[in-house]
């Protein structure tokens, strides 16, 4: 299973930090991670494996939008099965 992490706002130092360190924390394996800076607009998707979690999906999800609050940026944390239902014709 696998999260889809995306996160905009204010570039600032340590935000892929910041984020991966959560994942760290409840056992998401972070696969693969693209980024952008846009002036000082900051822009990163990461594909998270889900799987191991010491935790439920849910509290990795509120802990995503406390850390979002705490940094100023709009992190949202997605289950791929409902990503994928979005974006199936």
């Amino acid at each position: 299973m696998k999260a889809v992490v995306t996160v905009i706002g204010k570039d600032n130092v340590g935000i892929l930090h910041r984020v991966s360190g959560v994942c760290s924390e409840y056992k998401a394996n972070v696969l693969e991670v693209t980024q952008s800076v846009l002036q000082d607009m900051f822009a990163m998707i990461m594909l998270v494996d889900i799987s191991e979690m010491t935790a439920d999906f849910s509290q990795l999800v509120d802990s995503m939008e406390a850390l979002g609050k705490e940094l100023g940026l709009s992190i949202h944390t997605m289950h791929e099965d409902i990503f994928n239902a979005m974006h199936s014709i």
